[in-house]
């Protein structure tokens, strides 16, 4: 049989051709955009449930009233905090869009950090070491249709958002910290120009652990929007209050500001972050271009998020202490899930962790098993005749 080896059907391929080619194909801005888009869509679907169900529900303040002072600093920063949203939007969005046509880095950023709002009751995935103050307007939270999660809660008494003071604090608060955190940065750099880059987060670390001391150590928590009940004490600050402040907690917010600071701040020639490599390799037009960053952008935050908040809270949650008496006695911080009435003890060390498919210690000291749930059969070992 005759074979044909004309160049139409036979040419030779150099190794290194099929490398440029495999390179050129691969664009890193998809992998960052695919799972932007796989976050997105999980926090949507599950924000659907939450709205559609029965969590989506009032979860009440109880008989404890708070102190009038304390009712007038959270109406006022609520108020504050919402009037600030249209403002944020405006400036870093429809400004930059109507002098430059174009959507900035803060713009993008700005919409990630609000999405970011989605995560926030998620440390307490295994157990509720973190509570709201629930005299605040909120309809529960979303977090029992979250894939795989284990804290206690039912309609009316589990984990509160306070949902008109996070989703826009969230949004242009976090990226106003994030622009003040890369102003410290420069700040460095200028004081200390041979400074590497480790090093220069390890500074923002530093400024942001002393920063969110403050923020919530020193204000957000006595003024009472929310506590750390279940706090390692031995390393928190007030501790045994309702206001006791986990030394940890500023440590991880530091990491995640070092995560947002860091995609701000190290940018190329262009302006871009470490994300958005490949930009100009995305077809489609512009819409598409813009879509894919921001999806990107997003991807990035949330994962910052996640790896250095959410995990190690988990540890921390499993490793917390009782909780206060100050907290307690406060049924504006226990979001009806335990004490006074509820027929549930507050987590504690000394219990099983509680959640909605185990049984549970009632505060009579017996064992109540929810509906359903019945309690397993001791097999016998097998024994030789």
């Amino acid at each position: 049989m005759n074979i044909d080896k004309s160049p139409s059907l036979f040419h030779d391929v150099k190794v290194d051709e099929l490398g440029l080619k495999a390179k050129a194909t691969f664009n890193p801005i998809h992998l960052w955009a695919s799972l932007g888009g796989l976050i997105l869509a999980a926090q949507v679907i599950i924000w659907a449930l939450w709205i559609t169900g029965p969590y989506f529900e009032r979860v009440p303040a109880g008989p404890s009233d708070p102190p009038a002072l304390m009712k007038g600093v959270l109406v006022t920063w609520t108020t504050v905090i919402m009037l600030g949203l249209p403002v944020g939007i405006y400036y870093f969005i429809v400004r930059p869009w109507r002098r430059e046509r174009r959507i900035t880095t803060d713009g993008m950023l700005l919409v990630s950090f609000g999405l970011l709002f989605f995560q926030d009751p998620l440390l307490n995935y295994f157990n509720t070491w973190s509570t709201y103050n629930t005299w605040l307007w909120n309809m529960g939270s979303w977090v029992q249709h979250v894939p795989g999660w284990m804290s206690w809660g039912e309609p009316g008494a589990m984990m509160a958002e306070p949902i008109l003071m996070n989703a826009p604090g969230y949004s242009y608060g976090v990226l106003l910290c994030t622009i003040l955190g890369c102003a410290v940065m420069r700040k460095a750099k200028a004081r200390w120009p041979n400074i590497n880059n480790i090093q220069l987060i390890g500074v923002l670390i530093v400024f942001t652990f002393f920063f969110d001391l403050v923020m919530e150590g020193m204000f957000l928590m006595p003024m009472g929007l929310f506590t750390y009940p279940g706090a390692i004490q031995s390393f928190s600050i007030n501790a045994g209050t309702y206001y006791q402040w986990p030394l940890y907690e500023g440590l991880m917010w530091g990491g995640v500001q070092a995560g947002f600071c860091s995609l701000r701040f190290f940018t190329d020639d262009r302006g871009r972050t470490f994300v958005e490599r490949g930009l100009e390799r995305v077809q489609g037009g512009y819409v598409k271009q813009q879509f894919v960053r921001f999806l990107s952008i997003f991807a990035a935050c949330s994962m910052f998020f996640f790896v250095f908040y959410n995990l190690p809270a988990q540890w921390f949650a499993m490793h917390a202490d009782p909780w206060p008496e100050d907290i307690k006695k406060r049924s504006y911080f226990t979001m009806g899930i335990c004490g006074e009435g509820t027929g549930r003890f507050c987590p504690d060390p000394a219990l099983p962790i509680m959640t909605n498919k185990s049984a549970y210690i009632g505060s009579d000291g017996n064992v109540v098993l929810p509906v359903g749930v019945e309690l397993p059969e001791v097999v016998p070992y097998e024994r030789g005749e």
